[in-house]
């Protein structure tokens, strides 16, 4: 099989609209569930600077410490989950307006950003299993 250096034959083919709009959902569960996860870290900060001022035990720096880089992490994956779904928004008008190449360099761009944010809360949900055992050391077992 001979290989054919024309055009035509190199370019990728084309996707259709309904391609990037199947982010949505996705992406729409995605920010909901790192929203939630956003809101029950606020709890737990609120309590656990109370307990601090309260009676400043080292015991909690550990997870005062642990929190503050998971809130950190969690901001990043919304950020990384916004953009991405915007990108994904810039890939539908561009294929729309019938410029395929922007529309798929949009869309490749928003799976990774995609990918990066489901990375960092892949390190999110180690974090919290470590805050987890944290919390588990200060209990003395009978």
């Amino acid at each position: 099989m001979a290989i054919s250096g024309d055009k035509e034959s190199m370019s990728l083919p084309e996707i259709p609209l309904s391609t990037p709009s199947l982010l949505f959902p996705a992406l729409s569960l995605l920010m909901l569930a790192y929203t939630n996860r956003f809101l029950g870290l606020a709890s737990v900060v609120r309590k656990l600077q109370a307990d601090w001022a309260a009676s400043q035990e080292p015991v909690l720096l550990p997870q005062i410490q642990n929190l503050r880089r998971r809130i950190g992490i969690i901001k990043h994956m919304q950020s990384l989950g916004v953009l991405s779904m915007m990108l994904c928004v810039v890939s539908m008008a561009l294929i729309f307006l019938n410029w395929q190449l922007g529309g798929k360099a949009a869309f490749v761009a928003s799976l990774g950003l995609m990918l990066a944010s489901l990375s960092l809360a892949l390190v999110e949900v180690q974090l919290s299993g470590r805050a987890l055992d944290i919390q588990l050391r200060s209990v003395k077992c009978l």
